[in-house]
């Protein structure tokens, strides 16, 4: 039941990386819906919404996956994600799975609509002006591929970096460009997505930031194993919840 004065539940998709490789992400996460006022509920049963597949040209996995996906997410008001390549594969891709479903289309469809990226439904959805984090320091900000061309992520993160106060946001050439990652780009393409990769770690560089924020874990792992192959302890590479929410420290 959700408590009076609540403005209703919200289901958080975790992401397989998320819950495999950095956990913490999703616990900012939920902090932070809470404190935009509504009751955040993670379903147990989630797994994967079935990207990898979907990118593969594996069709049928997919497609076994987006079923799941909406019978356990369909009952909620929003589903949000703290990845933009995984809420951009619900909004996307999910309805054109089931072009020859009209059924599952119509759920698919159903579903894509009330779906979000973190900060995506914090800004358009929530109304959210202020956060609950505290940080104090230079941030550059990096466009994931997904979040930006599939849903129009751009200003939302940032508007909510400039409402901290001790944010010093400087922004990087060339911050739409790939992080060179891809999921699977990166391992079939490894010398091409490294020199991606090495470009953009040179662009943030060149900021002279304490820290680089984004919101996928995936250009987040890409980025910071490239800056500490080149010897590069002390830029921080930090994912937008735990940002925001006041769990990735500060400094400089």
């Amino acid at each position: 039941m959700v408590a009076p004065g609540s403005r209703g539940e919200v289901a958080l998709f975790v992401t397989c990386l998320v819950d495999l490789m950095r956990p913490s992400i999703a616990f900012s996460a939920l902090k932070l819906i809470e404190a935009a006022g509504y009751v955040a509920v993670v379903p147990e049963a989630q797994t994967c919404c079935g990207q990898p597949g979907y990118n593969s040209g594996d069709t049928a996995a997919a497609r076994a996956l987006a079923r799941k996906f909406i019978a356990e997410f369909e009952r909620f008001p929003y589903i949000v994600a703290p990845s933009g390549s995984c809420a951009g594969t619900v909004r996307t891709h999910y309805p054109d799975l089931f072009a020859d479903e009209p059924g599952w289309r119509a759920r698919a469809e159903a579903l894509a609509a009330k779906t979000f990226e973190l900060t995506q439904f914090l800004v358009d959805v929530a109304g959210v002006t202020e956060v609950p984090g505290d940080f104090n320091g230079s941030i550059t900000y990096h466009d994931s591929c997904s979040g930006l061309r599939e849903l129009g992520v751009k200003q939302q993160p940032r508007a909510l970096l400039d409402r901290m106060p001790g944010v010093k946001r400087i922004e990087m050439r060339e911050c739409e460009e790939c992080c060179g990652f891809g999921g699977l780009f990166a391992v079939k393409y490894p010398d091409i997505s490294g020199a991606i990769v090495q470009r953009k770690c040179e662009a943030i560089r060149g900021t002279g930031a304490y820290a680089v924020a984004l919101g996928d874990l995936g250009c987040m792992m890409n980025i910071e194993g490239r800056l500490r192959r080149n010897g590069d302890e002390l830029t921080q590479v930090i994912h937008i919840a735990e940002l925001l929410a006041g769990d990735a420290g500060g400094q400089g």
